[in-house]
């Protein structure tokens, strides 16, 4: 027998963490695709570093930065009654921290690989910076976007170390990976097999629906 809590919880999670990364990943991933400072490796490999950081450190220095015990913790709930860890705010801020690069590195590629013909004929015409990103460029790498979508919401569903660091075992912070850890350290590996089963379907069916879409867009560009 098997709780949908944890389910329902890493549903909202992923859909949170990957809204709000898109909103944040687009301007970011433009400044990084079209930006000529000097700095920009520098925020490229801070981007970058999930990806080879173990999600156990990541969490534990979330953990200590936003605690009671440090100053941004104790101002955020002193000020604001805002507490990071071990709720489903903490969730959030790990999982966009984690999945920032599934977002950004996609879409900043795309940028990436237009032609500069296109943003250089939008100004012409008169289009803003904004106007032109908005109905040239993002038109224009629709399957970037998608792909971002898909890598972070995957991602996040799949994610372990950083979320019970910074959210803890709890009613209102046990996603369906951290069931999965329960469930085996109970050897109930029934309700195991269940969570395991439930999100390997739901993750396969979300890749096989984007792949479908990319080819018949690709061939209705042909």
């Amino acid at each position: 027998m098997i709780e949908w809590g944890p389910l329902l919880i890493t549903l909202k999670l992923a859909l949170t963490t990957t809204s709000l990364l898109f909103i944040v990943a687009i301007p970011f991933a433009y400044w990084l695709a079209y930006s000529e400072a000097r700095i920009k490796f520098l925020f490229e490999a801070l981007v970058a570093l999930p990806l080879v950081l173990p999600p156990s450190v990541l969490g534990f220095y979330l953990l200590v930065t936003f605690s009671n015990n440090s100053s941004i913790g104790a101002y955020l709930a002193h000020h604001f009654d805002v507490n990071i860890p071990f709720t489903f705010t903490g969730l959030v801020v790990g999982s966009m921290i984690y999945s920032l690069p599934f977002m950004v590195q996609p879409i900043q590629v795309g940028f990436q690989n237009l032609s500069p013909s296109l943003k250089e004929a939008s100004y012409t015409l008169g289009k803003s910076r904004w106007q032109t990103l908005i109905r040239v460029l993002l038109p224009n790498i629709r399957t970037s976007l998608l792909t971002g979508i898909v890598l972070c919401f995957a991602h996040t569903i799949g994610e372990f170390g950083v979320v019970l660091m910074i959210g803890g075992n709890l009613d209102e912070t046990r996603v369906a990976s951290i069931a999965i850890y329960d469930s085996v350290n109970r050897l109930d590996y029934s309700a195991a097999h269940t969570y395991s089963f439930i999100l390997l379907l739901f993750s396969f069916t979300i890749l096989m629906l984007v792949y479908l879409f990319n080819k018949k867009g690709f061939s209705s560009v042909k």
